[in-house]
């Protein structure tokens, strides 16, 4: 199934709705460091709170991006043997492979749910920037589920190897007649 062959509203929640966070994100951290390096460098009065609340807007901005990742079927796996193994060895392998990506999914998304669950109920906040551990937890919960949603939508392309790459053909330079 690629994008143009997904319902609207999975479209919106798997391909739309990440691209928006991830590219948020990058711009909220990129003004973030902007106004550090000002505040240190020419008001000699750096942000206490900057490196933190980076590195929390990096979580969010891995765990998500590695939503649409896993919808195009783009993330680092070792393939060597897979590919050229001939059918059904190869579906076999790539079917074993996609449901354990499942079955790790199904087991995190339980566990993140605990922890961002103790997070809320104990109120825990960071030690510098007091963001809310709540915020930076949720990002493991979001992106969990999101990458199971993203591999069931797509998993006859898992278990024959067929992507296209749609992501990095639409954002990568090429171009696509879905422009």
């Amino acid at each position: 199934m690629s994008h143009r062959e997904l319902p609207r509203p999975l479209r919106f929640v798997v391909v739309t709705v990440p691209k928006a966070i991830v590219g948020v994100l990058i711009l909220a951290g990129i003004a973030v460091n902007f106004a550090n390096v000002i505040g240190r460098y020419v008001f000699l009065q750096p942000l206490i709170w900057a490196d933190e609340t980076m590195v929390y807007i990096m979580v969010w901005t891995v765990f998500v991006g590695a939503v649409l990742v896993s919808f195009d079927g783009q993330h680092l796996k070792m393939d060597f043997f897979s590919i050229m193994l001939p059918s059904p060895w190869k579906e076999i392998i790539n079917g074993i492979a996609a449901v354990s990506f499942l079955a790790v999914c199904v087991f995190v998304v339980p566990q993140t749910w605990t922890v961002v669950k103790l997070m809320w109920d104990f109120g825990q906040r960071s030690v510098v920037a007091e963001i809310p551990m709540v915020i930076p937890h949720s990002a493991l919960l979001l992106g969990f589920v999101l990458m199971f949603l993203a591999v069931v939508l797509r998993f006859r392309s898992y278990v024959k190897g067929q992507f296209t790459g749609e992501t990095v053909e639409r954002y990568g330079g090429k171009e696509s007649d879905e422009r």
